[in-house]
């Protein structure tokens, strides 16, 4: 196998200012986590933007793709579409594409005994939960335009059976994807759609293919040794959390709806040999592709029979979700140089699939500077997790950070190492790129060169995204590193609310001559029972951020206005989710359904929703709440 490894410099990708010395976290891949910033930007491609030339000046701050990804996704978030009349299909009228099944080599059984599937993208299976009385109790209206979709379907009496598979959706043709993986940093073979069934892909009046998926909805020949169902508290978490991602402007899957199936199912939830049953429950993911770094890896691992797929499974990708890498022309002249040497030159237009991981690169660095930037946690970045798209998938243990606390991990089964806690996130994402861009050089569909201007894109883009980000989360008009680092470094001391320092931050007055024992009162809410030595440090903080601001010509009003556009003032904590499922799972879904109108809008005020805004309470902290197993 070709081994590609990250050129040899020593920027490390972790800003160094997300540890501070109480809060180091050991964390060991097996590729180096440093690599090399010194492409030359001649000329810029699509979705990449060229870096500002490095210099001692701070870097402005300046609209980003993220930015104007952002904008795009909250405008879907509004319903927002061509003026006139709005297309408003059945369910029975769905435009349906299939491509995916059509393409790309598939299984020949057709059985879910569960085996090793070979030569094999994807196996045709059909949904087997059994349900009863199964109930519709949660919806999104959003998604349900994206597909064309007419709301008033939600209250067809026979929805929750369509939708849940007990009753065939006209025109679907099902099938679960096969796709490998390495779980916490080991190779773990197969392992492909356990509990997931893609019913197929639904062409929009647009033209915009978005995958129906159907998450707990029976058994698969990935299942191994489990059932292939979900339960509810998990099924509320994914629905709710890829929802309220959408809203907080971050590239994610999308939730149509959830079900219960009115039948229990046993789990047990710690691991501990105590299983116990809960309700059963069904979420209807959206997305234009479910495709993920595994499903490449899989491939790939199999020798050089197998290789020819990951090249298929490429130009399926390009063709369906990339056209515009596909249209390119040499008289583009998009060369990058990636080194010292004369022949390290990278030319992109002559070869669509290096185009294509540096934009895979790029997209995953925005997505996880954006993650960062509102304090999600993933909790399980395994390759099988990580979308070609740059979207967020798979929500099993995620969480957003309360006290900040840079190692940080909602998933019980990542304690021993912490290797996707909070501070290691855009490590991780390096990493799994850098197996990703091995996958395709096992292929011969990139060379080295090509693997590693790819991995310095994705940190290029990383630290664009990420000092953009933090700039403007502070009402800055330039990146300081030392106010920020400072900063970070003091909230990690004291463990400070993340979210809401943030937004109080934005009521600081950048007046030089506020009294000394005035400069802490707008963050009084937050900086609960420091010390006097911590207070002068925080003092001592302040005074370089109003000196920093204060240096602008905005407003104070102008800077609140900015901060709180990109600090929200809600998100979907984990404490709020447990008690709309403690809810849930005695019938009533009033608390799920307010958490999805506040995550609608959580960047807004919402008079008389500011218990949710609420710092934990102590139950919170509690096994099952803060933090959850892999199953969850």
């Amino acid at each position: 196998l070709l081994r590609v490894c990250c050129p040899s410099s020593f920027f490390y990708l972790r800003p160094l200012h997300l540890f501070s010395s109480t809060a180091k976290v050991p964390f060991c891949p097996s590729l180096p986590r440093q690599f090399r910033l010194s492409p030359s930007r001649s000329s810029s491609f699509r979705r990449m933007e060229s870096s500002p030339a490095s210099s001692s000046s701070p870097t402005p701050v300046t609209d980003s793709s993220a930015d104007s990804l952002a904008k795009d996704l909250q405008n879907q978030s509004l319903g927002a579409v061509d003026e006139g009349v709005k297309i408003k299909k059945k369910l029975e009228d769905f435009n349906w594409d299939h491509s995916f099944v059509k393409e790309l080599p598939g299984d020949p059984r057709t059985d879910v005994i569960s085996r090793e599937v070979l030569h094999a993208c994807y196996s045709k299976v059909s949904p087997s939960v059994e349900v009863d009385d199964p109930q519709l109790v949660a919806w999104s209206v959003s998604v349900a335009e994206l597909l064309d979709l007419d709301p008033k379907e939600f209250e067809r009496p026979d929805f929750p059976l369509m939708l849940s598979g007990a009753k065939p959706l006209p025109g679907a043709m099902s099938y679960a994807q096969c796709y490998g993986g390495h779980q916490f940093g080991m190779w773990a073979g197969q392992l492909g759609d356990g509990r997931a069934i893609t019913l197929g892909e639904v062409l929009n009046s647009k033209g915009e293919r978005w995958e129906l998926q159907l998450k707990g909805a029976g058994r698969t020949p990935y299942s191994r040794f489990a059932d292939g169902l979900a339960v509810l508290r998990s099924s509320i978490r994914e629905f709710l959390c890829s929802e309220t991602m959408h809203c907080l402007g971050i590239p994610t899957t999308r939730a149509l709806c959830l079900l219960t199936t009115g039948q229990n199912v046993t789990r047990d939830m710690f691991y501990d040999g105590n299983p116990k049953e809960e309700p059963g429950a069904i979420v209807c993911r959206v997305s234009q592709s479910f495709l993920r770094f595994g499903s490449y890896q899989i491939h790939a691992s199999r020798g050089k029979e197998d290789l020819d797929i990951v090249r298929k499974l490429a130009d399926y990708a390009i063709k369906h979700h990339f056209p515009h890498i596909e249209s390119m022309d040499r008289s583009d002249s998009l060369s990058f140089k990636t080194g010292d040497e004369d022949d390290s030159v990278v030319d992109l237009t002559s070869n669509k699939y290096a185009a294509w991981i540096v934009e895979i690169a790029e997209r995953t660095a925005t997505l996880v500077a954006r993650w960062q930037g509102v304090g999600f946690t993933h909790g399980v970045l395994n390759t099988d997790n990580m979308s070609i798209l740059g979207q967020t998938i798979d929500y099993g243990p995620f969480g957003f950070l309360d006290a900040f606390d840079p190692s940080y991990t909602p998933n019980t089964t990542d304690l021993p190492g912490r290797r996707y806690c909070f501070a290691n996130q855009p490590d991780i994402g390096l990493w799994n790129i850098a197996q990703f861009s091995k996958t395709l050089a096992v292929a011969q569909l990139i060379n080295q060169k090509e693997a590693n201007y790819a991995m310095e894109r994705y940190g290029d883009k990383f630290m664009d995204e990420y000092q953009a980000i933090m700039s403007k989360k502070l009402g800055l008009t330039k990146y300081n590193k030392e106010v920020i680092s400072k900063l970070l470094n003091n909230m990690s001391v004291d463990k400070v609310d993340y979210t809401n320092f943030f937004r109080l931050l934005a009521n600081v007055k950048a007046n030089p001559n506020t009294p000394e024992n005035e400069l802490l009162k707008p963050l009084k809410a937050v900086l609960l029972d420091i010390g006097k030595e911590r207070k002068e440090a925080w003092i001592k903080w302040m005074r370089s951020y109003i000196q920093e601001v204060g240096g602008s010509e905005v407003s104070d009003e102008e800077r609140k206005a900015r901060m709180d556009s990109v600090n929200p003032k809600y998100i979907l904590r984990n404490y709020l989710c447990q008690s709309a499922i403690d809810a849930a799972e005695q019938g009533d879904f009033s608390e799920v359904n307010n958490l999805i109108r506040l995550m609608k809008r959580p960047y807004e005020e919402q008079p008389g929703m500011e218990k949710y805004a609420r710092l934990p309470p102590a139950w919170a902290y509690r096994p099952g709440v803060c933090m959850l197993s892999c199953s969850s």
